[in-house]
């Protein structure tokens, strides 16, 4: 009767262990779904949009500008130097080279009210992707208050 008792005993005893196998699978797929998507998600260009009343941010050092006028023509001013025309792979050799020597050097892109969008947008992004600047802002005037 005694091993009678005792098999019933093993085969009562019970496991106080979690299986984190399907676990561990479910966070292996996850953590693949993100890393593919990740890299999805940043597809526009960074910028910083200014406020109609914002105050101007002190700076540390000159921002490097680029201007676009009505007729689309582009202008750059490197650091308080006079301003200069360019053709966009001028601006984008000179911009660059200039960003490679100072990473935080502001980059700031300033278009007349009536320059399309699109022209802007393409100052935007041969600055971000051809001349590796980290941020572009754009600039606008201090307007006046809308209440």
């Amino acid at each position: 009767m005694t091993s009678m008792s005792s098999r019933r005993k093993k085969k009562r005893k019970l496991k106080a262990e979690i299986n984190v196998v399907p676990y561990i699978d479910v966070m292996l797929v996850l953590l693949i779904i993100f890393m593919v998507t990740a890299p999805l998600l940043n597809l526009g260009v960074d910028i910083e949009l200014p406020q109609s009343n914002a105050h101007p941010l002190e700076q540390k050092k000159e921002p490097i500008i680029v201007s676009l006028d009505k007729q689309g023509r582009m202008w750059i001013t490197l650091q308080g130097a006079k301003n200069q025309p360019v053709t966009e792979e001028q601006m984008v050799a000179q911009v660059g080279a200039f960003v490679r020597n100072n990473k935080d050097v502001p980059v700031y892109v300033a278009a007349d009210s009536d320059v399309a969008y699109q022209k802007v947008y393409d100052v935007l992004t041969a600055l971000q992707t051809r001349a590796n600047v980290p941020r572009a802002g754009l600039m606008s005037q201090q307007g006046e208050s809308k209440q």
